[in-house]
């Protein structure tokens, strides 16, 4: 993409109009109501939103214009130079005053949104006193705004007022009332229809359709917006109304719950369940979403110390929108079962890792203990196990769903308290061999261009990756850049719901991905597309990747990968001459044991096709969790300390030995699946691992092979966990602390696009639980180490502050201060007045050269094939409504009343072959483990596969999994092993902690 010659092309192009009366200046393309908002002016509006495609259909923000015979729907009437508008004139606001009243004296009495007429308490001025261009209103308002209105701001939707501010009950729309004076004349009301009964059929949403007034921003938001494309408009005149799907109640329609509906309604008429009744709330603290990896600014809304919604924020990640997780998935925090006391396990209890766990009722296994009995027992026996068997005879792991200082910290106490660099977390189980790769090929293991630069794309290729249920704000993204015109390309062995707005699919055999990936290189190179130029300026080793896939062409691989040579050809010409073409994948690239070849193919070919280091392009590999990106920044992997600076470096080694005062370890330490083999090994291997510190960690979940990994567990010496709830982890431990869940905490997390972000504290943690940071603090002292970072909030800036200095290369210019003021910053971002790099690469990598290092793979087929006695292939991952071990969105209201049971997922034509219908039980077993599982249809899974969610305890997909270990990211092959399918089977109780009371065939016929 061509830089603009000069920095003017890039500034819209000012015009002047007059606003009743004065001349006002206006960019060109902007609206009047923009515009005049800009200005200072606010004018009526109903159907508008910010982010919303202005519609025009309430005439609400109707203004006058000279020359002009009908009145002007401001909302989507373009500025033009010398325009003349009347926004208050006698016309004008006769017209807005009478669509006010009109849709007001319809309204229900009671109100719904906003029925309590309450205050915002605690509430300082408006949030936004002085908005830009869009929502929000200005201290100015419109003109005509009754006594003692001049200063009064309207509430967006889901907003209150300032402090003391009367709330009207049928929110924007009252609020308007309000500020023109309008009164509703018996007469009118006298004419309202007949009002529509409630629909309360969703677990989360309440629709109240006597309040709508047809304004089609929740049409807009679901199917412009998000793009799921279930909400419609029906029926006309009198009888026309909003409808899900085919008329169909909220709750038994194709709705995703992502609650962008509920956000964008003015009135009340759809809303959120928490909020039927009182909508005072009394405060709204600004945080980060707690699920996965894309980070979307949040504000929580607290009453009564409980959070009672959320609402997204503005942020660069998600611009106010939300997945069901992000909108409904809060009240784990307030569950029943949470930590609140220091447990110690009683004496003579075994740790028999065969017993189901009972997170609700522990008393036969544990006591309660006081804090300092818990940290004296916990750090003084790991360091009488350092100082008795060795400073390698301890390992600890870290989270990804915690803050970039409580990782930052962990990974400090493991290298310099138990003295080696035995610490890992999930990142191992997830993009190990992504990171792996970039880190061999570009020289970074983060992304090269943030999600949202699909807008720049004119290609997209999706692989190995769920984007709608993993990722799914930033699916909305790739769907609103196809609908602009972008060819998707998906490509997976599983047709997932990213493929309906696909334009080719690519449903290759699963363990094929280095064969099509070489097809593709290899059509490039033959069809003359190669971009010679980036080869020949910013690559290395291209003769030995164009000699090694030689052998690899699209005729060669089409019958081994299973897509058509034409297909390959056609997708490879189509990447490699758009303007910008840009590769996500997910975890169906990296849990393989050729993982890290998978991704070596991804960074080839954008190479060969120069698709990097520019706008709409690049390399993205889509991070899971919350903080999985900014734990792996922080160091918390066994090769490398803080911003990926290997450990056996010697520059890097005396470095942070100097930094940390405090000798350390040489040697890389043991991952995690490394590290529960060391558990199990013989007393007499020095190497043995005997002691383990787990912080927010589930391994008896989240790691292959599970009966392995419990086993392993159990057997450890000494097993110190700290979590919010009594996980299959901490059901084996020897002491468990108490910890704080997000809501609770202050930190940073970074984001999958390479976002710094900040989240505040909402909440105190329940009980006797105490703050992650605290915790490590403590152990660490008992352990002999001299740390201090006091204070709750204090203490967090001091530990980031520290991170900083060790991360300089990559975060020096986001200090703390300016996160406050910010929230989100991008890095690299090496000063102050830095804006941060969305896009990396441009100029050169950072590599030893400057420059992609080109990596030839070959076919290695997975470690476990299907055969006569196990014939079909077993594949895993995450679904919409759950997330990871399933420890927090299983405790969350909302989300185990959408998805409340563990179920397998098989095509039509596997069915009907094995006898089976959707409903029945079958039980998947392996080499290694069964589960007994309701299954569920979805012809988007091949014939010959079984795919099963890993968040369920009760139906443990990771029993089956298999161990094998991608030789360079040292991931297990979680996406691949032999199964054999049977009828019937007993399924295990749900382990004590689901809250659904779904049946199980109206799930799975849904």
């Amino acid at each position: 993409m061509n830089a603009p010659t000069h920095l003017a092309e890039l500034l819209p192009q000012v015009i002047e109009f007059t606003l009743d009366g004065r001349t006002v200046e206006a960019f060109e393309g902007d609206t009047i109501l923009v515009a005049a908002k800009r200005a200072g002016v606010d004018i009526p509006h109903l159907c508008y939103k910010e982010g919303l495609r202005p519609d025009g259909n309430c005439r609400a923000c109707v203004v006058e214009l000279k020359g002009e015979r009908t009145l002007a729907p401001s909302c989507c009437r373009n500025v033009t130079a010398g325009m003349e508008v009347q926004a208050c004139s006698d016309r004008a606001v006769k017209s807005q005053k009478m669509v006010v009243e009109m849709l007001l004296s319809d309204m229900p009495d009671g109100g719904c949104k906003w029925n309590d007429g309450g205050v915002l308490k605690g509430a300082g001025p408006h949030p936004n006193p002085l908005p830009q261009a869009g929502e929000g209103v200005s201290p100015l308002l419109h003109p005509l705004a009754g006594e003692g209105a001049s200063h009064l701001p309207i509430p967006l939707a889901g907003e209150g007022r300032g402090e003391g501010r009367p709330i009207g009950q049928h929110g924007e729309l009252s609020a308007w009332a309000d500020i023109l004076g309008i009164t509703v004349r018996p007469q009118l009301k006298a004419l309202r229809r007949e009002q529509p009964k409630a629909d309360v059929s969703h677990p989360a949403m309440a629709v109240n359709l006597d309040a709508c007034i047809q304004c089609n921003r929740c049409v807009r938001a679901c199917r412009e917006e998000q793009v799921n494309d279930v909400i419609g408009y029906a029926m006309r005149g009198e009888h026309s109304k909003i409808v899900f799907d085919l008329d169909d109640p909220m709750g038994d329609s194709t709705c995703v719950a992502c609650g962008e509906c509920v956000q964008a309604c003015p009135t009340g008429a759809l809303m959120p369940k928490s909020h039927i009744g009182s909508q005072v709330v009394d405060r709204k603290v600004d945080s980060v979403c707690p699920f996965c990896g894309v980070g979307c600014l949040i504000t929580y809304n607290v009453k009564d110390e409980k959070i009672v919604s959320v609402d997204g924020r503005d942020g660069p990640a998600n611009h106010s929108r939300l997945c069901v997780k992000g909108r409904f998935g809060f009240d784990y925090a307030h569950h029943p079962q949470r930590l609140t006391v220091p447990l110690i396990r009683k004496a003579g209890m075994p740790k028999a890792y065969g017993d189901t766990p009972r997170p609700g009722d522990w008393h036969d296994t544990f006591r309660e203990a006081t804090w300092d009995e818990a940290l004296a027992l916990a750090a003084g026996k790991l360091k009488s196990l350092r100082d008795t068997h060795g400073k390698k005879s301890l390992a600890g792991f870290g989270s990804a769903k915690g803050s970039n200082e409580e990782a930052y910290l962990f990974q400090k106490l493991v290298r310099t308290g138990f003295g080696s660099n035995n610490v890992d977390h999930c990142t191992r189980l997830c993009h190990a061999s992504s990171v792996a790769a970039l880190l061999e090929g570009v020289g970074s293991g983060a992304v090269s261009n943030q999600v949202n630069d699909v807008e720049h794309a004119e290609l997209i290729f999706v692989i190995g990756s769920n984007p709608t249920a993993n990722h799914p704000v930033a699916a909305t993204w790739m769907k609103n850049a196809a609908k602009r015109g972008a060819k998707i390309v998906l490509a997976d062995p599983r047709i997932t719901d990213i493929g309906k707005h696909a334009w080719r699919t690519l449903q290759f055999k699963a363990d094929t991905d280095v064969a099509m990936l070489n097809a593709l290189i290899h059509a490039v190179i033959d069809e003359g597309l190669v971009d010679e130029e980036f080869i020949r300026n910013r690559a290395s080793n291209y003769e030995a990747l164009r000699d090694n896939v030689k052998g690899y062409s699209p005729e060669a691989m089409a019958p081994i990968c299973g897509i058509p040579a034409e297909t390959l050809r056609e997708v490879a010409r189509a990447f490699a001459t758009a303007k910008g073409a840009m590769v996500l994948w997910g975890m169906g690239i990296s849990q393989h044991i050729h993982g890290t070849d998978n991704a070596r193919c991804l960074i080839a070919l954008v190479t060969v096709t120069g698709q990097i280091g520019k706008p709409g392009s690049g390399l993205h590999p889509l991070r899971g969790q919350n903080n999985v990106q900014g734990a792996s920044d922080a160091g918390l992997i066994p090769m490398m300390f803080p911003n990926y600076q290997r450990v056996d470096n010697a520059d890097a080694h005396a470095w942070f030995e100097d930094f940390w005062g405090m000798k350390l370890d040489e040697k890389p330490g043991y991952t995690v699946v490394e590290i529960m083999h060391k558990a199990l090994a013989p007393d007499s291997d020095p190497h043995k691992i005997r002691g383990m510190y787990i912080m927010g960690e589930n391994p008896a979940m989240s790691d292959p092979d599970l009966n392995h990994a419990r086993h392993a567990l159990a057997s450890l010496e000494h097993l110190v966990v700290q979590d919010i709830f009594m996980t299959e982890t901490a059901w084996l431990a020897d002491v468990v602390l108490p910890a704080s869940a997000w809501p609770e905490k202050t930190g940073t997390v970074s984001n999958t696009d390479r976002m710094v972000q900040l989240g505040k504290r909402a909440l105190d943690p329940p009980g006797n639980a105490r703050a992650d940071l605290w915790i490590i603090q403590e152990i660490a002292h008992r352990m002999g180490l001299e740390w201090n970072y006091e204070g709750v909030e204090s203490g967090v800036a001091a530990v980031y502050d520290e991170m900083r200095l060790a991360m300089h290369a990559a975060i020096k210019g986001i200090t703390w201060d300016r996160l406050q003021r910010e929230s989100s910053v991008t890095y690299p971002c090496l000063t102050e007045d830095d804006p941060g790099q969305p896009t990396v690469f441009i100029e050169k990598f950072p590599t030893a050269t400057g420059r992609v290092k080109l990596v030839p793979a070959d076919i290695i087929p997975a470690d476990e094939r299907p055969d006569a006695d196990y014939p079909f292939v077993l594949i895993t991952g995450r679904q919409l409504e759950h997330w990871h071990t399933g420890s927090m969105t299983r405790r969350a209201t909302v989300l185990d009343a959408l998805e409340p049971m563990a179920t397998a997922s098989m095509c039509q034509a596997d069915l009907a072959k094995l006898g089976l219908e959707a409903g029945d039980v079958i039980t998947i077993a392996s080499r290694r483990g069964e589960v007994a599982i309701h299954i569920r249809r979805d012809d988007g899974t091949p014939q010959g596969a079984v795919f099963v969610p890993f968040a369920y305890y009760e139906a443990a997909a990771n029993l089956m999994t298999n161990a094998a270990l991608d030789p360079f990211g040292k991931i297990p092959e979680f996406k691949y092993c032999a199964v054999r399918i049977q009828r019937g089977g007993m399924p295990m109780a749900a382990a004590g902690y689901g809250t659904g009371t779904g049946e199980a065939r109206q799930i799975l016929a849904q």
